[in-house]
């Protein structure tokens, strides 16, 4: 059996180039594996409210509606053109009460260890360093958004973190990057 790594032990990935080159290999592997990946950086769901997703759930809405299995909090999230236009690709063909991440052994999505496995094989394959896991999709989507955005308040809110400090630390704005920025920073 794999040992899953823990969300809180995992990183997020920093570096576009890095995404890029995982996207590219996913896409050479598998549709469905590429689609979980580039799903899982732009929506910021958990794995466990990923899985069960059925393209009924994605395909005919402006906006992703998930109860949260950990927190049982229902999240509304706006999906960005870019992944409505994924969806619409994906889906085509496949009937709505489809799982969006169908498994191979029968009518059931793929399980979290098989998720785990395709980010992790994806990881290694593009040399990215560090602890990867299925929370990597989620805490990339955290740390690019904060990076584009600078608004913790507004990540806090997506998250659902009680507040500004665990989000940051949650999505590695560790110490050693803010020792970085300090060191040039001048008035």
């Amino acid at each position: 059996m794999i040992k899953i790594q823990g969300q809180n032990s995992v990183e997020p990935i920093r570096d576009p180039e890095k995404i890029r080159a995982m996207k590219e290999y996913l896409l050479h592997q598998s549709y469905r594996d590429y689609f979980l990946f580039t799903f899982g950086i732009n929506s910021g769901l958990r794995i466990s409210d990923i899985l069960p997703l059925r393209v009924m759930d994605v395909k005919y809405t402006e906006h992703l509606r998930v109860k949260e299995k950990k927190t049982g909090n229902v999240r509304k999230i706006k999906m960005t053109a870019a992944l409505k236009q994924e969806i619409e690709k994906y889906t085509r063909g496949m009937a709505d009460s489809d799982y969006l991440f169908q498994s191979r052994k029968g009518d059931r999505p793929i399980g979290r260890e098989t998720a785990w496995r395709i980010i992790n094989e994806a990881a290694k394959a593009c040399g990215v360093e560090g602890p990867i896991g299925t929370h990597t999709m989620r805490k990339t989507f955290g740390y690019h958004f904060y990076q584009q955005t600078k608004d913790v308040a507004m990540l806090q809110q997506i998250f659902g973190h009680s507040a500004p400090s665990i989000t940051l630390r949650y999505i590695g704005i560790n110490d050693d990057m803010m020792d970085k920025v300090l060191e040039d920073f001048r008035l």
